[in-house]
């Protein structure tokens, strides 16, 4: 058999690439993303529900999301930047943000299916471990399983917080307390006093006390929102308080106002109808023979 070279062309090293695009470009925990997609074989069009938490540097978002086989389907979406209605004009990407995010994408995928009368979840947040359990009436509560994507399950994490919030406002979500702020790891007991203080915004009063003795010029710089907004170390708690309120009184999603006569903007271009194609056809022959008339 004669030498023949082996042409190591673009065909050849396609096959030696990761499979999925998103694997990558280090976007998607494929591994994980199987197990939380895959559904009873049994149960016929039963999807399996997933509590999505991202972050990014503004902003935190909440979903409740399901997969077909075209994609992912989105049930019901809360974002922080919303939480200004309901109270809580500065520290959106905070612990305490984020557990009224998680509350909020509870209460409104509950209202949406019925159920919210049914799983109210804990109405007045007090940093107990609880599970929202099945009612004897009735539908069973609406199952959803964390989905971290690339985040680290540190202990105490802010994705937890959203899920704590989540599990508050009557999902099911199921978990345990090992990865709450306050959880004890040589007695496995969870101080409820801890947690109950990240909730209501704790933690951030005692360090703006702490800042406010130490270095009085960095505490206006760093809580200048706060302190615009008329906030300080003891009334964060009553702030909070009166959100998770609000949030379970209208958990409804509002649309932003538009002024008059401002008209939607759209970055992607409009498809062209059959007729438009050839139209436009038509318009680059006669262009390209009016150049070569020139010439």
């Amino acid at each position: 058999m004669p030498f023949v070279k082996l042409v190591k062309n673009k065909a050849y090293f396609k096959r030696y690439q990761t499979k999925f695009r998103r694997r990558r470009e280090g976007k998607t925990d494929y591994y994980a993303r199987k197990r939380l997609i895959v559904q009873a074989k049994n149960k016929y069009n039963a999807p399996k529900y997933r509590l999505v938490v991202r972050f990014t540097n503004t902003d935190i978002i909440c979903q409740i999301v399901y997969a077909k086989i075209q994609g992912d389907f989105v049930l019901a979406s809360a974002y922080s930047h919303e939480l200004p209605r309901y109270g809580v004009k500065v520290g959106l990407t905070n612990w305490s943000a984020a557990y009224c995010t998680g509350l909020l994408v509870a209460r409104r995928v509950l209202s949406k299916l019925g159920l919210s009368e049914k799983y109210e979840g804990v109405v007045e947040a007090d940093g107990t471990f609880s599970i929202t359990e099945a009612s004897d009436e009735g539908a069973r509560p609406f199952k959803a399983f964390l989905d971290v994507g690339l985040k680290r399950t540190t202990t105490g994490a802010k994705v937890f917080a959203a899920m704590k919030g989540a599990s508050d406002g009557g999902l099911y979500v199921p978990h345990s307390e090992r990865r709450f702020p306050g959880f004890d790891v040589e007695s496995k007991e969870l101080d409820s006093e801890v947690l109950r203080k990240y909730i209501h915004g704790g933690h951030v009063a005692d360090y703006m006390r702490e800042l406010e003795e130490e270095d009085e010029e960095k505490y206006s710089r760093h809580f200048s929102r706060f302190i615009s907004a008329g906030l300080n170390a003891d009334n964060l708690e009553a702030m909070y308080k009166s959100a998770h309120a609000a949030i379970r009184a209208d958990p409804a999603a509002k649309p932003a106002e538009k002024a008059a006569g401002e008209k939607t903007k759209h970055y992607r271009k409009q498809r062209l109808n059959a007729k438009q194609r050839k139209d436009k056809v038509r318009q680059r022959i006669a262009a390209a023979k009016r150049l070569a008339s020139k010439e």
